[in-house]
């Protein structure tokens, strides 16, 4: 029969820079650069024949052919293997639901004594559904292990309560992400809150700096002498600071903070201040100041409960609004990046002989931070819920057949056939 003839491959330029990479890259499977460097020969100006490339790379010629065709057809993704039918089930599929439905209840739902599943006690409540089945327990297993189900573990979440938590959150968002613009028209966004607790400890022994081979050593035992409160107000258009330090967060105390921000902040047209819910936050003091700013008249009798004063301060009509964070969504206050940064940079492994020289050296490593390290945050969250694109039990699936990166370090041939997976909003 006559050889049929192998098709001509044209590789734009970035295509060659792909294929390239995958060469180059010390992760990338054998097989996989192979495929690469045939694809890479096929398209060169001489146009060689598929045996001529087989003696070129010390292969087969059918290989040859056979690759060459696959990305012709299909392109880059083809040079990686087709999937396989495998071995058929020898689960049945009751079986897999009976498993699934079982790891997927908690343990005190289906009447037994443990609060968290182990694998044993998943044997007994599966063989106790189906006790003519014989099935192993390495089978429920590998059952589990397939879609990612890992009864046995948790973790914490916080469930926000606030009916308008999406309404919320996209306003605090909007504001963050017109910042820049709001700067120049005369108006300012604030972030404000509170870091409270923040123990000032001394280590029995010095700390030992690092020297070659050996970390920095801390004592372990160290001694109190108290906690301070830091309330901060956050520029989002510029990162500066305004700051007080004090011992307590009352109202008073908040209040004197917000004196001491608006003197130190830049004038400007309008205010728009970012707090989250706590009371002192709305209190009468509070409003009878936003009031005085916003030069409104002040009466206390129509100021009586919490949602009248959060709806007065909330007033878009004023000079000073206060836009409040969703109930549990505090994590929206911009101001919470800089209190991480303040405590890897200097809380966590400070050492202070008392108030006096924690407080000395706080307000030299803020004023060190409104000097040479401020900078407006880059936020890249827009009120949307987050839903990945791609199911978590086939990307684990994807990842144990080599065909996706899942670490927080892909090799880079899994980034270039695998890009990272887009966040979407959520169809209603």
């Amino acid at each position: 029969m006559p050889t049929p003839i192998a098709p001509r491959i044209i590789l734009p330029q970035n295509a060659r820079a792909d294929l390239n990479t995958l060469i180059r890259a010390h992760s990338t499977p054998q097989s996989l650069a192979l495929r690469a460097r045939i694809v890479l020969r096929a398209a060169a100006c001489d146009h060689p024949t598929n045996l001529a490339i087989s003696r070129d790379l010390g292969c087969d010629n059918r290989t040859v052919g056979k690759w060459r065709r696959r990305y012709h057809d299909h392109g880059l993704a083809s040079l990686q293997d087709a999937e396989r039918s495998g071995r058929p089930r020898r689960v049945s599929s009751k079986v897999r639901v009976t498993i699934v439905s079982a790891a997927s209840q908690l343990p005190q739902d289906e009447n037994r004594s443990v609060t968290r599943w182990s694998l044993d006690e998943l044997v007994d409540r599966v063989m106790e559904a189906l006790p003519k089945s014989s099935i192993s327990r390495s089978t429920i297993w590998r059952v589990l292990e397939e879609i990612d189900l890992k009864p046995h573990k948790s973790e914490y979440w916080l469930n926000s309560h606030d009916e308008d938590f999406e309404a919320k959150a996209s306003d605090v968002c909007q504001l963050y992400r017109q910042a820049q613009a709001f700067y120049q028209q005369g108006r300012l966004v604030i972030s404000c809150d509170e870091k409270t607790g923040m123990q000032v400890l001394e280590r029995k022994a010095p700390t030992k700096p690092a020297r070659p081979g050996k970390r920095q050593r801390r004592e372990h035992e160290y001694i109190r002498h108290g906690t301070r409160v830091l309330i901060a107000s956050l520029a989002v258009a510029t990162g500066q600071l305004a700051w007080t330090l004090g011992k307590t967060r009352t109202s008073l105390d908040f209040v004197a903070h917000l004196k001491k921000a608006y003197r130190s902040l830049p004038r400007m047209k309008r205010y728009d201040w970012i707090m989250d819910n706590l009371n002192t936050h709305w209190s009468l003091e509070v409003c009878r100041l936003i009031a005085k700013w916003s030069k409104l008249p002040f009466e206390p009798k129509a100021l009586k409960t919490g949602a009248q004063r959060r709806a007065f301060l909330s007033d878009p009509t004023h000079r000073h609004v206060v836009h409040f964070t969703p109930k549990h969504g505090s994590w929206l206050n911009q101001v919470e990046l800089f209190f991480g940064v303040l405590q890897r940079r200097f809380l966590a492994q400070g050492s202070f002989r008392g108030k006096a020289e924690f407080d000395a050296g706080l307000k030299r490593f803020l004023q060190d931070y409104n000097e040479r390290h401020a900078h407006p945050y880059r936020w890249t969250y827009t009120g949307e819920p987050l839903v990945r694109d791609t199911p978590f039990s086939r990307t684990r699936r994807q990842e144990r057949h080599g065909r996706a990166g899942f670490s927080p370090r892909s090799k880079p041939f899994e980034r270039l056939f695998y890009p990272p997976r887009p966040y979407r909003r959520q169809a209603a």
